[in-house]
């Protein structure tokens, strides 16, 4: 919260002001008592008069400020998409390229905000971070609402040129999806095997900075241009 609104609005103080100077039990303070709460009431109101005629630009200086907790967003390295009993699995994915490879910052699609359409947060998911990630377990084709997900993905990728070889599946140590049944869109895609000893240059390979930079700079240049056309 802003400092202005955090000062009292002499515009409130006028009112009971005037009340508690007002109440009196000796009649011969009446007038008296009346006349001052009169002019402390009146000088409040000259106050908030005051405060109104203010030009609009300084008003807004003092009554708000910007929250100066408030962060910028940022542009993921990468989102890890992931059957709903896979939540576990995909922490430790998300910790293994955070903290072993230096891949950061990262998110699993568990941790997106909550109260929103799933859809939004797929489209802000997708769209908000550099790779997506398909965790591919036994669970992932159980799940009707992960097949839309790499479905979808795909296609992102398929219709944005800078998105092209975004989408990166991946089997795991725990519980990865046999090749045989990996659905044939992905089979298409080099997979990331983590047990394959030729893991860590697969990670290397695929998330490089300069690609990262790249859709970072066209993620701000489309927010931009959103947000000039708001304001017009």
């Amino acid at each position: 919260m802003g400092i202005g609104k955090s000062k009292t609005d002499p515009c409130h103080l006028s009112v009971p002001w005037g009340k508690s100077q007002s109440v009196d039990t000796s009649q011969s303070h009446q007038t008296s008592d009346s006349k001052q709460s009169e002019d402390i009431s009146l000088h409040g109101d000259a106050v908030c008069s005051s405060t109104a005629e203010m030009p609009a630009g300084e008003q807004e200086g003092v009554e708000e400020s910007p929250e100066e907790d408030t962060e910028e967003e940022v542009f993921l390295k990468f989102v890890i998409l992931h059957a709903e009993e896979d939540t576990a699995e995909a922490l430790r994915v998300q910790s293994l390229l955070e903290n072993d490879f230096g891949i950061k910052p990262g998110i699993i699609f568990a941790e997106m905000p909550c109260g929103r359409q799933h859809l939004q947060n797929l489209d802000d998911a997708v769209n908000g971070s550099a790779w997506t990630i398909l965790l591919l377990t036994e669970n992932f084709l159980r799940d009707t609402w992960c097949k839309f997900q790499f479905y979808s993905s795909l296609m992102n990728s398929v219709n944005r040129q800078h998105k092209y070889n975004s989408v990166i599946p991946m089997r795991p140590l725990n519980k990865p999806l046999p090749r045989e049944r990996t659905p044939f869109a992905l089979r298409t895609i080099n997979a990331l095997e983590e047990e394959s000893r030729g893991f860590p240059t697969q990670v290397e390979r695929i998330f490089q900075e300069s690609v990262y930079r790249i859709q970072q700079a066209i993620w701000k240049e489309t927010r931009n241009t959103v947000q000039r056309q708001s304001v017009a």
